[in-house]
């Protein structure tokens, strides 16, 4: 089924787009405007209060009835088609005008970090999956099945530039579970957290390098090939499962030769997946029918919860939103905090019970136009709350009671701020791109740490332009090259030219999350190599190097403390193997790495548009172990 275009989509670019180095090199702090010592205070004018728009919105819930370079590597398209996730067009909230369609990511997983595709410059660098999914770009990935090495390809290349752009993947982080292998207590792991600790916590890292960091191929996955673009957004690892989203079904493949272990088939294709676990569960959106002639987009208004372990769908429904009346909202996000899932969208939002669908509450929308725009999930819960009408809009990020949705602390952001995202709910970081100042398309000027008062704790410039991670679109949680932990947020630099005469390199460094500044850490990803971080391990890093053209890609645990890295994976360096893992473009892909094993998979299926290129898959996965 065709995925209609997605609305706000995010600046064309990328973050591969050249930069020089500052003077010192990127790991150098550069000037950071100073932070505000006492009250709260937004980057532009004094805040202006639309005249609609109370300080603190109410929020409480109704409890519901039921640069060009030399090029690094020869021109291999990556796989990744321009995605658009996917929700129809939805009845606008109340003052906010009738959206487009949405776009999934924007990642996520997920992810895009520095990548080194060829043409060299001509687009991107490499998903927050964040993203774990990564999401850097200066050049633009290929259409899927635009093929490989060929005119045909270098052609769709320059066409897909315009199309890819709309996409965001996701990102920053993953979820993973870790437990005996095999067994039924396997517990889910959350974003870098080890056996339940906090991220940075000083409990050491659960991922040891094996006895050979050199890996081998372990399963390539066919991709699907519908006639149009779907989305195929989701994927979760654990001791012995790899569970990835398909065209309209999920399915979950053994660790160990790749051997299909479940199939969930879903009445319709998915439009969204949380990276969250909780529980050994997690959450999807999905359509509740196929496209016909008649109906090309069915509305995404269906929620469902999987359970990881035993490869069901524990339950599924939806709600009706506040605009639609008697139809279901349509929604285009969804996520989990404990034991509550959240969806949201521009038509409404809604609560369920992890455990059963059990209805918890409705985000209210008063007469003062304000709504909930969508959530963020993990340690806490939080939200973008807009208020006001038209063009006079304010924006409140907020905390929630996961099981009542009561507001627990509110900050409001400065007027003029259109979109907003959530980098972390605990401690709680806000992006916005402040006064449209954010370059190389990250669509991420600063960041703001809040409080658990809702009150600035410190505000982290980055619109020198010389820092990855990546957030934009209208989806709240989709940012890309960001994770948390050590009381530091940690991203990527964008990249840069290095000591060699050719390929690009870059840095991953931090800021302090007390006082906004950059700190001294530097971890360098080596000559014409460049790295993203996929999520924390306890005090420890992991992060991903995208290889050259003639190298293997690494994923390495950076300490914490010292910024020494340990190599825990070396991908062969041979033509197939190479051509199979960077076929992927990290602004598209969503990256899965534990105890030995790594997956990366696309978020978008097609036909290829040639049958003369390179096979293409679903997902690739190595094994060091």
């Amino acid at each position: 089924m065709s995925t209609p275009p997605p609305p706000n989509q995010p600046p064309a670019g990328g973050f591969g787009a050249p930069q020089e180095p500052p003077a010192g090199g990127f790991g150098a702090p550069p000037p950071v405007p100073p932070v505000p010592s006492a009250a709260p205070q937004q980057p532009s004018a004094a805040p202006q209060q639309p005249s609609a728009a109370p300080q603190q919105p109410p929020a409480a819930p109704q409890q519901p009835s039921a640069a060009p370079q030399p090029p690094q590597q020869p021109p291999t398209a990556p796989q990744q088609p321009p995605v658009p996730q996917g929700a129809p067009t939805a009845p606008a909230a109340p003052g906010v005008p009738p959206q487009g369609q949405p776009a999934y990511g924007y990642p996520q997983q997920g992810y895009g970090y520095p990548q080194q595709q060829p043409p060299a410059g001509a687009g991107a660098p490499s998903s927050y999956g964040a993203p774990t999914a990564p999401m850097y770009a200066a050049q633009s990935p290929a259409p899927a099945g635009a093929g490989g090495g060929n005119d045909v390809r270098n052609q769709l290349m320059i066409v897909g530039a315009a199309l890819v752009a709309i996409v965001l993947i996701i990102a920053g982080g993953f979820w993973y579970v870790s437990g005996d292998d095999g067994g039924s207590d396997e517990q889910p792991v959350a974003n870098g957290t080890t056996g339940g600790d906090k991220p940075g916590s000083g409990t050491p890292g659960a991922e040891k390098a094996p006895a050979s960091t050199k890996s081998k191929p372990l399963f390539n996955q066919p991709n699907p090939t519908p006639e149009e673009v779907v989305t195929v957004a989701g994927s979760w690892l654990t001791d012995s499962t790899y569970i990835k989203s398909d065209v309209a079904k999920v399915v979950g493949y053994n660790t160990v030769d790749g051997g299909k272990k479940w199939e969930i088939p879903l009445p319709g294709e998915l439009c969204g997946a949380t990276k969250h676990v909780s529980d050994n569960k997690t959450a999807v959106l999905f359509r509740p029918t196929k496209p016909t002639p008649d109906n090309k987009y069915p509305a995404c208004t269906e929620v469902g919860v999987i359970d990881l372990n035993a490869g069901k769908l524990v339950w599924s429904g939806n709600a009706k939103g506040a605009t639609t009346g008697d139809r279901p909202a349509s929604y285009y996000e969804v996520t989990l905090s404990g034991q509550t899932v959240a969806a949201g969208g521009t038509s409404g939002g809604a609560a369920w019970n992890l455990a059963d669908g059990k209805s918890l509450w409705t985000p209210k929308v008063d007469g003062e136009g304000c709504y909930d725009s969508g959530y963020a999930g993990g340690e806490a819960l939080a939200v973008i709350r807009k208020c006001g009408r038209g063009d006079n809009q304010t924006l409140y990020a907020q905390t929630l009671d996961p099981a009542t949705g009561a507001q627990t602390s509110s900050y409001k952001l400065s007027p003029g701020i259109e979109w907003a995202s959530i980098v972390s709910t605990k401690p709680l970081i806000v992006a916005a791109d402040v006064g449209k100042t954010a370059k190389n398309a990250t669509g991420v000027s600063d960041l703001f740490v809040v409080d658990p008062k809702g009150e600035l704790k410190a505000r982290i410039s980055l619109a020198s332009g010389n820092f990855g991670g990546k957030c934009g679109g209208t989806e709240v949680e989709k940012c890309a090259g960001f994770v948390v932990g050590n009381g530091k947020v940690y991203l990527p630099s964008i990249e840069h030219q290095g000591k060699a005469e050719v390929g690009r390199t870059n840095e991953l460094v931090s800021f302090d999350l007390e006082t906004g500044k950059q700190t001294t850490d530097r971890a360098d990803a080596g000559e014409r190599y460049t790295m993203f971080p996929l999520r924390m391990d306890g005090p420890n890093i992991i992060a991903y190097k995208e290889p050259p053209y003639d190298k293997g890609g690494q994923i390495v645990s950076i300490d914490g403390t010292t910024m020494k890295e340990t190599v825990l994976m070396e991908n062969p360096a041979e033509k197939a193997s190479r051509t199979a893992e960077t076929g992927f473009s990290p602004d598209y892909s969503e990256y899965r790495y534990h105890n030995g094993k790594l997956f990366i998979s696309r978020t978008t299926a097609r036909k290829p548009y040639s049958d003369k290129g390179d096979p293409e898959y679903l997902f690739v996965s190595f094994s060091a172990s």
